[in-house]
């Protein structure tokens, strides 16, 4: 019985409230007072940080991009100097091998003429020498065919042809004066 009284009382509660209003009212513009007031103090500075949030996100955006860009103009560069790198390497490459078989070439010639020097004086060499031999073949037997020759003349003279051969000589001599 009591809760059927609270009730029955609670609908003349509402009808009284401040300035005639009824009590729901008040509490619903205070509600609203309350929200406004959240709203201006705590919205639009909350509303101001996203803003200012999102420009900042924005402005990272803007920057990575830039960046990507840099980095792609980087990688471009960075491919375009080693595919010169390859041609100057290929280049050198092509030279270091044509100046080796010119270099190789010029020894090879420079070998043959070098062998060819050593010939002409090998020959020459042993053309002095075998002239110096034929030299000494000749004098050996010269002196061989003059012991020979006193040998037998000395073995065939008498010591009556030797001086009638003293004799001529001395006279030849004196003729001549």
């Amino acid at each position: 019985m009591s809760l059927l009284l609270v009730t029955a009382f609670a609908p003349a509660q509402e009808a009284e409230g401040f300035l005639g209003v009824p009590m729901w009212i008040w509490q619903v513009a205070n509600l609203a007072a309350f929200l406004a007031v959240l709203g201006y103090f705590v919205a639009r500075p909350l509303a101001q940080a996203f803003r200012r949030r999102q420009e900042a996100v924005e402005e990272r955006i803007r920057q990575a991009r830039q960046r990507r860009e840099e980095a792609a103009r980087l990688e471009a560069e960075i491919h375009e100097r080693m595919a010169q790198l390859d041609r100057d390497l290929a280049d050198v490459l092509a030279r270091g091998l044509a100046e080796g078989e010119a270099a190789r070439a010029a020894l090879v010639q420079k070998a043959d003429e070098e062998v060819e020097r050593v010939r002409r004086e090998a020959e020459q060499e042993i053309a002095r020498r075998l002239a110096f031999a034929k030299e000494e073949l000749k004098r050996a037997a010269a002196d061989l065919t003059a012991a020979a020759a006193i040998e037998r003349l000395s073995a065939e003279i008498t010591e009556d042809d030797r001086r009638r051969l003293l004799g001529d000589a001395v006279g030849s001599l004196s003729e001549r004066r």
